[in-house]
């Protein structure tokens, strides 16, 4: 499960760029990550329950969320987890995540 699900996060963000979303503030983003922890690590290095997000691509990052959001990729998990979340997480959650590797 969790290699398809890393397989349809790289697969569904290829070739997405922008560089108004890789403008985010990694401290904040920092403060926003505690949920991710709870799948993704402490780290972003993965579990079992998520894959490895640290040091993926911000523009890769910002996609994979947005389309959780719009349902594109569907996850119940994660479409409860960015429902919250606004442009700005998003793009702070994408700096935070890219600093770590």
């Amino acid at each position: 499960m969790n290699r398809m699900l890393m397989t349809a996060l790289i697969a569904g963000v290829i070739g997405f760029a922008g560089t108004a979303q890789a403008a985010g503030d990694a401290a904040a983003g920092q403060a926003k990550a505690t949920t991710c922890a709870m799948c993704h690590g402490p780290a972003g290095l993965g579990t079992t329950v998520g894959p490895k997000i640290a040091g993926l691509d911000s523009a890769r990052f910002i996609q994979a969320l947005k389309d959780f959001a719009s349902g594109k990729r569907d996850n119940a998990l994660m479409k409860v987890q960015v429902g919250p979340l606004v442009e700005a997480d998003y793009a702070n959650l994408a700096a935070y995540f890219a600093t770590l590797k």
